[in-house]
């Protein structure tokens, strides 16, 4: 697969073609508005001298990069690629349609993927006429410098078309698992938690997004707490996947969104890239903010911050353990190289002790008598 096709020419898109480049693939990227593209390419010559001055990559390396990428201006310039991944929004009637006018424009052996974080590879192959050689390839942003991308057959993917995008993704530098097609993947499913209980404490008015994150980093050792990594992702970009979760799961309250969550998207508070979210980006030198000097630092409410929210993270992986969503392996890799999570959840359960997860879980079921805080029934089993 020498000739790769990139579909939408965002953030992600421009990210995973700079990938397939720099692994000596040609690429043809397309976007349906062409300023996006020649914007994204300005960028991403920009990106690559700056890895040049800084001895990363030669120069040579970096015009190479660059001279691999053709920007498209119409769909039909992708008909001899061997693959091409599409990278637009996460809605599917329009993922649906981008592939309907794709498929018959390519050879019938040209690989069709989408890098959808969340919205169901069968749902989307089931629309096209030759389903079988429909698969989900969903890398995690920058693409470039996260090392998992998670590989999902849909029941219609031909039988050994999910191992040979694991050994293209393995000769592209990455580190690919392979999960079931369910709501959210891996990642986007274990992690719901991450958000959504952090989300739950402060709309209790337990605890300020401050609080949450420095418990978080200072108890759990996480890079970023939920807050600031809602904020980078973009707030309601992060709503958008827990509401495509919780409706794929028919409702189930494990996913309930958040409504402080909806009021942010509804106000535009985005975060880093509407210059203010959970925290105000809008003085010029962020470095200097003095935000954690500020935090009152209380060392039970830590304790219950980290403790509830890593439980639920913990449950989420052992419920996923037990329905064979990804081996135990992949899970642990998973959590780590796509969200950076200092350790494995089934590991991270081993250390605190289950049947210390399984106390915190029945403890909170009891005080709020809902389903969102039952048992993975492989928690109780598990020492």
């Amino acid at each position: 697969m020498k000739k790769v096709g990139i579909i939408g020419s965002g953030t992600m898109g421009i990210g995973i073609a700079q990938v397939a480049a720099t692994a000596h693939c040609e690429v043809f990227l397309y976007d349906a508005n062409f300023s996006q593209t020649e914007k994204s390419l300005k960028n991403l010559k920009t990106t690559l001298n700056k890895l040049a001055e800084k001895g990363k990559i030669s120069t040579e390396k970096s015009l190479e990069i660059f001279n691999q990428i053709t920007p498209c201006q119409e769909i039909k310039e992708l008909k001899d690629c061997d693959l091409v991944i599409e990278a637009i929004i996460e809605n599917k009637e329009i993922k649906v349609e981008v592939f309907k006018n794709l498929e018959h424009l390519v050879s019938k052996d040209c690989i069709l993927a989408s890098n959808t974080s969340s919205i169901s590879i069968t749902s989307l192959q089931a629309e096209l006429k030759n389903p079988e050689r429909f698969i989900g390839i969903h890398f995690f942003n920058p693409a470039p410098l996260m090392h998992l991308v998670e590989v999902i057959p849909g029941l219609l993917t031909e039988n050994n078309l999910a191992q040979e995008i694991v050994d293209l993704m393995k000769s592209w530098g990455k580190s690919p698992i392979i999960a079931k097609d369910v709501p959210g993947f891996i990642v986007n499913r274990i992690a719901r938690p991450f958000y959504g209980e952090a989300l739950r404490i402060v709309e209790e008015n337990l605890a300020t997004p401050e609080q949450v994150d420095d418990a978080m980093k200072s108890l759990g050792n996480f890079k970023m707490g939920p807050f600031e990594l809602m904020d980078l992702i973009g707030i309601d970009v992060n709503f958008s996947v827990t509401k495509t979760v919780y409706h794929d799961y028919f409702f189930d309250p494990k996913y309930k969104p958040s409504l402080l969550q909806q009021r942010m998207s509804e106000a535009k508070l985005l975060g880093r890239k509407t210059g203010k979210g959970f925290y105000d980006y809008s003085e010029q030198n962020q470095e200097s903010r003095t935000k954690n000097q500020e935090i009152v630092k209380d060392e039970s409410l830590y304790e219950m911050i980290f403790m509830r929210i890593i439980s639920m993270l913990i449950n989420e992986a052992v419920e996923a353990k037990r329905l064979g969503i990804a081996n135990d392996e992949d899970i642990e890799t998973a959590m780590q190289k796509g969200v950076n999570y200092p350790k494995g959840l089934l590991n991270w359960g081993k250390e605190i002790g289950y049947p210390k997860i399984s106390e915190v879980l029945q403890n909170l079921y009891e005080e709020y008598q809902e389903e969102r805080y039952r048992q993975s029934p492989l928690l109780r089993k598990l020492n």
